[in-house]
């Protein structure tokens, strides 16, 4: 019992004495590796596009500070930067023809880049950081 306190005094101790842990980022990236899942989720993103009336491409910032490019060499790519917050860097570059991508950036200070070289590929990240 009296080794727990001491254990525990110890850790608390350490834990206050530490400096709080500034800044990170969690991402989440999710790249079909076969045609029919590779097609639900070009489907998905159409759809979502479809709703927010998005054409071929579109950069959505809501924030400060933050940098975005989209890129497109072919016929028929679908390309997506949405970043709300603040300090994020994002670019989604498609060479070729029928690929989609949703780049969606939350929080602060996240950075992707993502590039797409082929035909009918698709693709999405979620990025959130503090």
């Amino acid at each position: 019992m009296i080794r727990t306190i001491l254990s525990a005094a110890v850790l608390g101790a350490c834990l206050a004495s530490a400096p709080a842990h500034a800044g990170g980022s969690v991402s989440l990236s999710y790249q079909p590796t076969n045609p029919h899942d590779a097609h639900m989720l070009q489907t998905g993103l159409r759809l979502y596009a479809l709703a927010e009336g998005i054409k071929s491409g579109r950069i959505k910032q809501k924030g400060f500070g933050n940098a975005a490019g989209l890129a497109q060499n072919g016929r028929g790519n679908l390309g997506i930067v949405h970043q709300e917050g603040r300090g994020h860097e994002g670019t989604v570059t498609q060479n070729g023809d029928g690929n989609a991508y949703g780049l969606f950036q939350f929080g602060r200070g996240t950075s992707g880049h993502v590039v797409q070289n082929g035909n009918y590929q698709s693709g999405a990240t979620f990025q959130y950081g503090w």
